[in-house]
């Protein structure tokens, strides 16, 4: 009985005792405030990888956006390449996917795992970590202009560095699509000029005042006789073979003659006559008594001339040429030697004149056809006196232009307003490079053949080059640059003009009358007209060009290569062509040249990311 009681009574006071609980709660409780201690450790580790890799997918996504011409494969492990290489903690174990985002964007998905550490007190999942990145190329469209130094200083291997550089900006720069923004890229190359081919010459240019066509030249009238004697008298009489029908008065001119003393006075003249006869008549106040007897033996000839000057005169209708005036002469047969030579014109009628200073050694035949060009600035050619002071008288190029003068001189007027400076190069192959501009584009492969296509050649007219930079992305030039070579109006929504200009070397070269200044340098003297440029210094023309081009806000960035040894002026000056200093780079290496062209690439492809 009793050891029932007690046993009750033990049971009953177990059960009201009170004193464990604070333990056993606390117990219960410190797993869970432990558990939530970790989950905050666990949070920030989470965010601070979640940090690492959202910049590493940021940068993932913009190398996909920037890689073109390339396969899906090749842009997503470019893609991936740049996440390793920026977060090469989780190179291992992300789970990494691209995907295209419309028609001109990526999406960059990337997640990785992270163990939990305290947390597995209250969770045994592990936790995963995501992010995503979206990057599309260019909010804007480009029009960009890029200007090449093609002169002889970038002969060998720096005109190959440009070549590979210029090719690889214009693979970054312009999008496989272009919707629904385009990129279109103008190529200039320049020297001593620039050739705008011969689609736009004329254009640009302005026609040159055409030649007239000669329908006849002739200094005799009539046939030529042959004489049969010569008196040794004063005068001397001439006999000739058959009727001369000349009249007192006439000139005649004589050739053929053997005998050494009477052909040496008499062959290669012309002389006044008093008739005769028929068959005879007397040289005015020529006294052949001393010279040598008349020999039948040769070809001795006499004809009469048609003008006492026994100079050619030439028919062309209503030619308009004035006296004094030179005219250079082409094309005739006949009397071929008065082809391609300048002749001063005299005794001008309405449809004839005479060739000051010609004589009947230009040939017996009478010439027939031809042209005879004016010589003045317009011209087809033009002649001038060098700084040597000779003559010479030059052609217009056929594609190549000089610079803009007058008021316009630094302007992006179109040429309906103000024509381009014509260009008198010394040969046909020194008047600029031998590649032509290429407008707005935004085909590759026309883009990278004509950087291909690119030779050395001739002085540095840095002014032309970038005068012209202008022009292929001014919209008072769309009549020119038609259909989708046609540059937007300055100021259109969403587009951008730049112009990307490379250069090795000082500015030497200007122009006045469209011939290389006599203040230009490292040109011989008998290649420069003897007047200083009209524009004055090339240096200063580039940069009134690049100043009211950053006026119509366009972005001007400028390379200058290999231009060490150059003085610091010709390096400031590119620093004050381009929009600011940041703008502005300078390469001593091709591999230099590349990085150049490569940040310029990066900066206005303007990509942007979309979290």
């Amino acid at each position: 009985m009793r050891g029932r009681w007690f046993q009750g009574r033990w049971a009953r006071r177990f059960a009201r005792n009170r004193r464990g609980n604070v333990a056993m709660l606390w117990g219960l409780t410190a797993s869970v405030l432990v558990g939530m201690a970790g989950l905050s450790v666990d949070f920030t580790r989470a965010q601070a990888i979640r940090s690492e890799i959202q910049n590493a997918a940021d940068g993932a996504a913009l190398a996909a956006a920037r890689a073109t011409g390339v396969t899906s494969d090749q842009r997503e492990a470019a893609a991936r390449a740049f996440f390793n290489a920026e977060a090469p903690d989780y190179a291992n174990s992300v789970d990494f996917h691209l995907s295209p985002q419309g028609t001109n964007g990526y999406r960059v998905t990337a997640s990785v795992p992270m163990s939990g550490s305290l947390t597995r007190l209250i969770s045994q999942h592990d936790w995963t970590v995501s992010v995503k990145s979206d990057a599309e190329r260019g909010g804007v469209n480009l029009e960009i202009s890029l200007v090449l130094d093609t002169t002889q200083s970038m002969s060998g291997q720096k005109i190959a560095d440009l070549r590979s550089a210029a090719t690889d900006f214009v693979n970054t720069v312009v999008n496989d699509v272009q919707t629904p923004y385009y990129t279109k890229v103008a190529i200039v190359p320049f020297s001593s000029g620039v050739n705008v081919g011969s689609t736009y010459i004329n254009t640009v240019r302005g026609t040159t005042t055409p030649g007239k066509s000669l329908t006849s030249a002739t200094w005799f009238n009539g046939s030529q006789l042959t004489i049969s004697a010569i008196t040794r008298a004063n005068p001397a009489v001439v006999t000739t073979s058959s009727n001369h029908g000349y009249s007192t008065g006439d000139v005649v001119y004589f050739s053929g003659i053997k005998n050494s003393g009477m052909g040496s006075n008499l062959n290669g003249n012309h002389y006044t006559i008093t008739k005769i006869s028929n068959t005879q008549f007397s040289l005015n106040s020529t006294n052949s008594s001393s010279w040598n007897s008349f020999s039948t033996s040769g070809s001795p000839r006499v004809q009469r001339c048609l003008l006492s000057t026994c100079e050619v005169q030439v028919t062309a209708n209503s030619h308009g040429f004035a006296n004094n005036a030179y005219v250079y002469i082409t094309g005739v047969s006949g009397m071929t030697d008065l082809n391609n030579t300048a002749w001063q014109v005299k005794s001008a009628a309405t449809n004839t004149f005479v060739l000051n200073g010609s004589d009947p050694s230009v040939g017996t035949t009478a010439g027939s056809g031809g042209t005879a060009y004016c010589t003045t600035t317009g011209c087809q050619y033009y002649r001038f006196t060098n700084v040597s002071g000779g003559t010479n008288i030059w052609q217009v190029s056929g594609t190549c232009v000089s610079e803009r003068v007058g008021a316009d001189k630094y302007s992006g007027v179109g040429p309906s307003s103000a024509y381009v400076g014509i260009n008198y190069p010394a040969s046909s192959s020194s008047g600029c490079s031998g590649a032509a501009i290429l407008p707005l584009t935004s085909n590759k492969t026309s883009l990278t053949s004509r950087i291909s296509s690119l030779s050395v050649a001739n002085s540095t007219a840095g002014e032309i080059g970038a005068a012209w930079g202008w022009y292929m992305i001014s919209p008072n030039w769309s009549s020119v640059w038609t259909g989708s070579s046609a540059p937007a109006a300055y100021g259109a929504p969403e587009t951008s003009k730049i112009m990307v200009f490379m250069t090795d070397g000082q500015f030497n070269t200007a122009y006045c009358n469209g011939v290389i200044s006599q203040d230009s340098s490292m040109i011989s003297d008998s290649q420069r007209i003897n007047c200083n440029g009209t524009n004055g210094s090339p240096s200063s023309s580039a940069q009134s060009i690049c100043s009211a081009m950053k006026a119509q806000h366009i972005t001007i960035f400028t390379i200058g290569f290999d231009m060490d040894s150059e003085p610091q002026s010709s390096r400031d000056v590119l620093t004050n062509c381009a929009t600011d200093s940041s703008h502005a780079y300078l390469a001593s290496t091709g591999q230099q040249l590349h990085a150049a062209f490569e940040a310029i690439s990066t900066s206005i492809s303007q990509l942007r990311i979309t979290h």
